[in-house]
């Protein structure tokens, strides 16, 4: 009965605070000129995105993190809580400087991908030194219920590239109008069930970032009034990546956040097939362009993200809970 109160304030108190925070953070993003800056190779129909304020993803970052350990007395003290949270956080730190380097230059020129890379590579390997004894550095093959164990020098690389993947596929996704944030919110669903199974510390920080997402589509639904950034997506993938090695919930992972994984594969075929054949395959990427060319609205494209994540976070689900 306590957890479940717990359940409630953490996403009330969250929930309350974005809805408050978010107009004044956009009110002050706006003042200093704070701004989107879309590519040059950006479609015309989301050119006049460019005056709408970035960095919405830093308060569905640090307000549910704050409320997180405010309301749990014990959070400091369970140390697979602290893994995803700290997760969340260093991967938000890349973002917030990769956003701050657009908004200083006025291109989409940021973090160098060898610098961005160099980053994720340290923030990795440091989560992994200092949680390696909560990690369970093994693999379930769901269903089967076979356990390949693997050595820390395995174990470590698999790590590193599950975040990165996660991270870069959550940026792909993000780009219109609510789809991010709303995919992540339905993925994160599952995600919630697996740790009331798990550890309910992690429970109430994920129900926290829940209301956090919620509050921030608020003000993220067509038309836009302000974009999460890299600080949201880079923290989301970190989130992700993080609750699938926790919970040893790998191949469910790749189903949960089945949306993104899609979004990436498309673009790094699209990248191979270029570079290699000087072909296009898609008409353009992130693949949820292409249907902008199509003739797609760009409300009903994201709509039906949407019911496509709902599909893939079930079967996710299923697997996961046979893992």
């Amino acid at each position: 009965m306590e957890n479940d109160i717990l359940f409630l304030i953490g996403f009330v108190a969250a929930l309350i605070l974005m809805l408050v925070g978010m107009p004044l953070f956009i009110r002050f993003l706006k003042k200093r000129e704070i701004n989107q800056v879309t590519s040059e190779y950006a479609l015309v129909e989301f050119k006049n995105k460019e005056k709408t304020p970035i960095m919405g993803g830093l308060l569905f970052v640090v307000i549910p993190v704050i409320v997180f350990f405010c309301i749990d007395r014990m959070a400091f003290t369970d140390k697979k809580a602290l893994f995803i949270a700290l997760s969340y956080l260093l991967y938000c730190s890349v973002g917030f400087i990769d956003d701050a380097l657009v908004i200083r230059s006025h291109t989409n020129d940021g973090l160098s991908p060898w610098t961005r890379l160099g980053m994720e590579l340290l923030y990795t390997s440091l989560l992994f030194y200092f949680f390696k004894d909560i990690l369970p550095l093994q693999v379930t093959i769901p269903f089967l219920h076979i356990h390949i164990v693997l050595p820390w020098f395995i174990y470590l690389p698999f790590m590193i590239l599950l975040y990165m993947a996660e991270a870069n596929a959550v940026n792909f996704t993000d780009g219109m109008d609510g789809l991010c944030a709303g995919v992540s919110f339905i993925a994160l669903l599952p995600v919630v069930i697996f740790s009331l199974h798990e550890d309910w510390h992690i429970a109430l920080l994920l129900v926290c970032i829940l209301a956090g997402l919620l509050g921030y589509l608020r003000f993220n639904f067509h038309p836009a009034r302000i974009f999460m950034g890299d600080s949201g997506s880079l923290a989301l993938g970190a989130l992700f990546a993080s609750t699938g090695l926790l919970f040893d919930k790998c191949f469910a992972l790749f189903f949960i956040g089945g949306v993104f994984v899609i979004e990436m594969f498309c673009v790094v075929l699209q990248q191979v097939s270029v570079r290699l054949f000087h072909k296009r395959i898609f008409s353009y990427t992130p693949i949820h362009y292409a249907f902008v060319l199509k003739g797609f609205r760009e409300s009903n494209i994201v709509l039906n993200f949407y019911l496509l994540a709902m599909i893939l976070s079930l079967i996710g689900l299923f697997i996961g809970l046979h893992t």
